[in-house]
């Protein structure tokens, strides 16, 4: 089946996209972690992560944190949890976020 080289840079640019909104996660979950005075290696201790390493990939954009994790994640960075993650499915999921949350869901 013929598909137009368009679908092909749309999907490129929507990858793309997604990748800077995992770069700029990243940025966010650095600047918490250094407001709260936590090297990569201490806030690992405090998740009990076996690699500290994790923090790195995820500050650089790669990975994501469990879902089942995420209130640890909240109370080690000093967050309150609901905001947390409210915050976080801006980044991993922005149309998920803006039905839920965008003003196109208050207007309903």
């Amino acid at each position: 089946m013929w598909k137009p080289k368009l679908m092909l840079a749309d999907c490129e640019s929507v990858r793309k996209n997604a990748q800077d909104q995992r770069r700029e996660m990243g940025v966010w979950l650095k600047c918490l972690r250094e407001t709260q005075g936590l090297s990569q290696r201490d806030l690992a201790n405090i998740l009990s992560l076996e690699y500290y390493t994790f923090i790195s990939q995820l500050e650089n954009g790669r990975g994501k944190i469990p879902s089942s994790r995420y209130v640890e994640w909240a109370n080690a960075l000093g967050q309150e949890p609901r905001s947390f993650v409210k915050t976080l499915l801006s980044y991993y999921d922005p149309i998920t976020h803006d039905i839920l949350f965008g003003t196109k869901a208050q207007a309903h």
